[in-house]
């Protein structure tokens, strides 16, 4: 039996310090359960220590929302410095699925490792198949975006073109900008990464019932499905937006489109910003995914809908609107007709019931369906 000694650690949560750490249960049930025996202190129980993971739970802020602040502060004021000696204020953009992403693997594997004492082979075989899921589309979702971004930055050899206006208004300075844009910006994407960190750094005892329904067997099976479905949809959704706005761009340079006209097909048809609804579907499906494990919890649900908030009132589509709005206004008057003609027609985040009919609606559909039976053909294969 591997005998743990618990410590505590200045990342918050506890550490573990063991004889053989080479003996951690490598099977795929919770890290840490209630002690079967008097005095009994192992892996799977320390002193009947159970956390209950809650809205209001005091170590939920000190184990899992602190570190994450911690960590997304830190990379921002890297970020920021960037931005500064490079005057590209972009710099914010790169950060936000790069700094998730690390956020994520940071809470799965680094903390246990280096801070807990955990081999790294040891940890990861913690992990069971859902929190496997997770990372793996975490890191998809990151990827993409990253590339996404980077690319384009890189390719445009300037900042964006809504943060040169933004620099460019009355009172704004760098020396504002860490409070009013880089730090907000690290306290959302700490909310917004809990359903991918509360996970790992949060431990909640299996027989402690959470506030939602315990799926088993078919259920769970079906829960995850969904959740693949909903996160392969979201994730084709982006990939066909960019794409499809790049070949519009493309065709609008060589006069095969109106310079004055909107991009209006493909996914384009369905909402005005069918990468922002993709993402939140992202998003979505990850609750989801820890529903069918049955670990999910209240605070989870924070992640979804910080992105939602941040995606409609902060920095998605109301921003990229008003930018648009302000430069078609004086740089192109009958692009910004076809604008305000594309506004009143089509839902700006959800799409309304006639994008029932709508083909590009199903085809998204099917890349969800399609994504749901290549994640299970490659769980056969590899198991």
């Amino acid at each position: 039996m591997l005998h743990l000694a618990e410590t505590t650690n200045p990342w918050g949560g506890h550490s573990w310090v063991g004889d053989s750490p080479s003996a951690l249960p490598l099977d795929n049930r919770p890290l840490y359960e209630p002690a079967t025996g008097p005095g009994t202190t192992t892996s799977r129980g320390v002193c009947n220590k159970i956390f209950h993971s809650s809205l209001f739970d005091i170590g939920i802020l000190r184990d899992t929302l602190l570190p994450s602040l911690t960590f997304h502060s830190g990379l921002s004021l890297i970020a920021y410095g960037a931005g500064r000696l490079t005057d590209r204020l972009e710099t914010k953009d790169w950060l936000w699925p790069a700094g998730q992403v690390l956020n994520a693997w940071w809470s799965a594997l680094g903390k246990r490792v280096i801070c807990d004492g955990i081999p790294l082979y040891c940890s990861w075989a913690i992990i069971d198949r859902p929190q496997r899921l997770l990372l793996t589309g975490v890191t998809l979702w990151g990827s993409r975006l990253f590339w996404r971004i980077a690319s384009r930055s890189v390719k445009r050899g300037t900042d964006d073109p809504r943060y040169e206006a933004t620099k460019k208004q009355h009172g704004w300075s760098w020396n504002k900008a860490l409070f009013t844009t880089y730090l907000p910006e690290a306290v959302f994407q700490s909310l917004i990464t809990l359903p991918f960190t509360a996970p790992f750094r949060h431990v909640v005892g299996s027989d402690v019932p959470g506030p939602f329904a315990t799926l088993s067997g078919a259920y769970a099976a079906v829960a995850e499905a969904v959740a693949v479905g909903l996160f392969s949809m979201g994730f084709a959704l982006e990939v066909l937006a960019d794409w499809q706005l790049d070949t519009f761009k493309e065709k609008e340079k060589s006069g095969q489109e109106s310079p004055s006209a909107m991009c209006r097909e493909g996914v384009w048809s369905i909402v005005r910003h069918p990468n922002y609804l993709g993402d939140m579907l992202v998003h979505l499906s990850f609750p989801l995914l820890l529903w069918s494990s049955n670990s999910l919890q209240p605070i989870h649900l924070l992640g979804p809908l910080t992105n939602y908030i941040f995606l409609r009132y902060v920095s998605g589509d109301k921003e990229n609107e008003h930018c648009q709005a302000r430069r078609y206004s004086t740089e192109n008057v009958n692009k910004k007709i076809d604008f305000d003609k594309y506004r009143r027609e089509e839902n700006a985040f959800w799409p309304d019931k006639c994008q029932v009919s709508n083909k590009w609606t199903w085809i998204v559909v099917g890349a969800g369906v399609a994504g749901t039976l290549v994640e299970g053909l490659v769980t056969q294969l590899i198991a």
